[in-house]
């Protein structure tokens, strides 16, 4: 295995059992990867220091350069809230700009609470990848399937609600556009969103 030495915080180390400390490329894993920038409207959003970008009050926030040819696929986690009502929680994925072309996300919606379960279709010029409201924190984990391909990409997610006491929202979708894209933009249908996000290369994966 190949010993490292000072290395890039974004870059996972593990000890194995030799001493030897190696990366989370050669052992398989998660990456967690800083945005090369982040653009919002609303209140703030910045970038930690290992990466994660915490946001306030923001009605839009996009990162940039989350994708690249160094992964296929992505792992985004957060925790949101909604300042006031309850809405759906968008997302269009981007090269530069926001990709928009009508009717090219196609979601399926899925959602389980009490002894109910429904479901439902949108096809729109944005995909819906979670849910959001102000009874208190949301969390969503996102997994997009090869976004930095220029094919059409793929989505799943799963969101924890604390409406109706707790629910189970699961979103799949799929985006027609054959566009290499590095970046993503989430926002509300109304209202503003607070939260935490961070965004995982999947190795191997």
């Amino acid at each position: 295995m190949t010993t490292v030495g000072r290395w890039n915080p974004n870059k996972v180390r593990e000890r194995v059992l030799n001493g030897t400390w190696v990366s989370a490329e050669e052992l398989g894993g998660m990456v967690l990867l800083t945005p090369t920038s982040i653009a919002y409207t609303g209140t703030s959003a910045t970038v930690g220091t290992n990466g994660s970008v915490e946001f306030s009050a923001v009605t839009s926030l996009s990162l940039n350069g989350v994708f690249s040819a160094d992964y296929d696929n992505y792992m985004i986690v957060a925790w949101h809230t909604l300042a006031s009502g309850g809405n759906t929680f968008f997302m269009r994925l981007r090269a530069t700009t926001d990709n928009s072309t009508t009717n090219s996300y196609v979601s399926q919606s899925l959602d389980a609470y009490s002894t109910t379960v429904g479901g439902s279709r949108y096809t729109a010029d944005q995909g819906v990848c979670s849910t959001a409201n102000d009874s208190q924190r949301h969390g969503m984990e996102l997994k997009v399937y090869g976004p930095y391909i220029a094919q059409p990409t793929a989505w799943r997610s799963v969101t924890v609600s604390g409406s109706s006491g707790a629910q189970i929202n699961d979103r799949a979708g799929t985006h027609n556009q054959s566009v290499s894209y590095d970046g993503i933009t989430f926002y509300p249908g109304s209202s503003s969103l607070t939260g935490l996000v961070s965004v995982y290369g999947l190795v191997g994966a």
